[in-house]
């Protein structure tokens, strides 16, 4: 028998990815199946970003790039992100990425180790953990509470920092949960951060162009203070309909990046050349798109957490940011992997029990309303109809 790296015994997975298989198989066996567990846009990219990718294999552009991307592309990410935020980021400080993942494997890859701690947001997306326990380093959760607006709690988040601290990983607007961070709080966690010098911090922004009722996205670029050990994610694929793309950057401070450079050029060696400049007309282009899809999603947000509590033992705060809901089930006597479980099996729709996303996620569900709002509004009938039915189980 082959002996493995123990290492590998401990990574993990991410689950919607499983759930989206079996819901796949159901449907292929010809039931009616709605997926609200997948988290990626139900939109086509625009039309201008396909056929960039088109005219760019049209021209040629079919061989190897810079590991850290083409030039342009890093300069149209410098120039959007001085744009939106008035941030002044060199195009040497952007790496462009196979999507969101290689930041969060490399970053957590640099800091990680036995020994070390970091910290991450709990319930939050899995890849965290999931490399954070394949390094050997200490994976120490982040509350992300639910009477907190599913934001994180500065006081909280600077309290579990230690000497073994390395690292702390951030999400706003959240997945799962929808929260969105309140600048005062991140002030708050920014200032507390000058007691810890050593302490990096990785900030996933990949829905930062999709928050609701006026609530305003905050950049951690905006604050200089961290800026020499802040990494920031970022990408293509949900503000741009482009999941399958698999296209995202990252911005490194100082040292880090050739670090990075180095790890894309043993891992991945390049993005896809004509990729590359699908993502170049996706930021220089028009942003109708974007802002017709995102409107849609405030519309779908409305309709889901008012069905939602409408349902018999489920509450749900109204998310923030994203594209997900994440109902409060606990009332309902069920757990939340059985009642998800039982709500695809039984009545064909796909949602992702809280539990995979931390151990604080139990007695929630993950929905994603990037579905149409005729599946959506269906989806809770099917779900009404269950819960009204079936007696608590286990």
């Amino acid at each position: 028998m082959l002996n493995t790296i123990a290492a590998f015994d401990r990574i993990g997975e991410e689950n919607a990815f499983a759930v989206l298989a079996r819901a796949t198989a159901l449907a292929a066996q010809g039931r009616d199946i709605i997926n609200l567990g997948i988290g990626q846009p139900d939109f086509r990219t625009p039309e201008h970003i396909v056929e960039a990718a088109i005219k760019a294999l049209k021209d040629g552009h079919h061989g190897y790039t810079p590991a850290t991307g083409i030039l342009p592309l890093r300069e149209a990410v410098a120039a959007d992100l001085h744009k939106r935020y008035g941030v002044s980021v060199s195009p040497d400080e952007v790496m462009i990425m196979p999507g969101g993942k290689p930041t969060m494997f490399m970053s957590i890859l640099m800091f990680g180790e036995p020994g070390a701690e970091i910290l991450y947001p709990d319930p939050g997306f899995p890849i965290y953990r999931s490399m954070i326990e394949f390094t050997g380093a200490k994976p120490v959760p982040i509350p992300i509470r639910e009477e907190n607006g599913f934001a994180f709690s500065a006081e909280e988040t600077l309290g579990l920092i230690t000497d073994k601290t390395r690292l702390i990983i951030i999400n706003s607007p959240a997945n799962p949960t929808g929260g969105v961070t309140p600048k005062a709080e991140v002030d708050k966690f920014v200032a507390g951060l000058e007691k810890w010098p050593n302490v990096a911090v990785m900030s996933d922004e990949i829905y930062d162009q999709m928050t609701y009722d006026g609530e305003k996205h905050v950049c951690l670029l905006s604050y200089p203070s961290i800026r020499d050990r802040l990494i920031l994610l970022n990408g293509w694929s949900k503000t741009y309909a482009m999941t399958g793309w698999r296209l995202g950057y990252a911005v490194f401070p100082g040292k880090l990046y050739d670090y990075a450079r180095k790890l894309a050029v043993n891992l991945h060696s390049c993005v896809n050349a004509p990729t590359q400049f699908a993502g170049l007309a996706a930021l220089t282009g028009p942003q109708d798109a974007v802002r017709a899809m995102v409107a849609e999603f405030d519309k779908r947000r409305k309709v889901v957490v008012e069905g939602l509590n409408k349902l018999e033992g489920v509450s749900c705060i109204m998310p923030k940011g994203a594209f997900y809901a994440f109902p409060n089930i606990k009332k309902t006597g069920w757990k939340a992997k059985p009642l998800a479980n039982a709500l695809l099996d039984e009545t064909g729709v796909a949602l992702i029990g809280g539990p995979d996303f931390g151990v604080l996620g139990e007695g929630y569900l993950r929905l994603s309303y990037a579905n149409s709002t005729e599946n959506i509004v269906k989806a809770l009938g099917r779900m009404g109809d269950f819960l009204a039915k079936r007696k608590a189980a286990e």
